[in-house]
C-alpha cells in the first residue's frame, strides 16, 4: 500500500499540495493520502484527494508522536513530537513494515510538505 503523507499550514492552497506531492513522486499508485487528524478536513486536502481518487487517512497526533522520521524539524518536533508530519503520517497510514520511498519535500511557498511510504496496509 502506497500512501502520501502531507503536512501543511491551515491556509494551504491546492496548488501547493499538488506541487509538494509532485515533487515527492506524484499520485500514481497511491492508495491514500494521510495527515494529522485535526487537518484532515481541510478543503484543499479534500480537493487533492478527490483529484487523486483516494481516501484521506487521518492520523492522530498521539500516533505521530511515536514515529521516528529521517527529517527533523525543531518546530514540528516541539509541536507534534515527530520530526516530520508528512513522513510520520505516510508511515503510520501505510501500515505494517512501512518504509519511506520518498522523504519529505517542501513546496516552493513552504506551506506544504509531502512524503511517500509503502507498507502492508492497515
Amino acid at each position: 500500500m502506497r500512501v502520501a503523507g502531507l503536512g501543511f499550514k491551515r491556509d494551504v492552497t491546492l496548488a501547493s499540495l499538488r506541487e509538494a506531492l509532485a515533487a515527492a513522486g506524484g499520485p500514481d499508485g497511491l492508495a491514500a493520502v494521510a495527515t494529522v487528524s485535526d487537518k484532515a478536513d481541510t478543503e484543499a486536502l479534500k480537493q487533492l484527494a478527490r483529484e487523486c481518487g483516494v481516501p484521506i487517512r487521518a492520523v492522530s497526533a498521539d500516533v505521530l508522536a511515536g514515529i521516528d522520521t529521517p527529517t527533523q524539524s525543531q518546530r514540528i518536533t516541539e509541536t507534534f513530537g515527530t520530526g516530520s508530519v508528512a513522513e510520520a503520517a505516510a508511515l503510520a497510514a501505510a501500515g505494517l513494515r512501512a518504509r519511506l520511498i520518498a522523504a519529505r519535500v517542501v513546496s516552493q511557498d513552504r506551506s506544504a510538505t509531502a512524503a511517500i511510504a509503502e507498507g502492508d496496509g492497515p
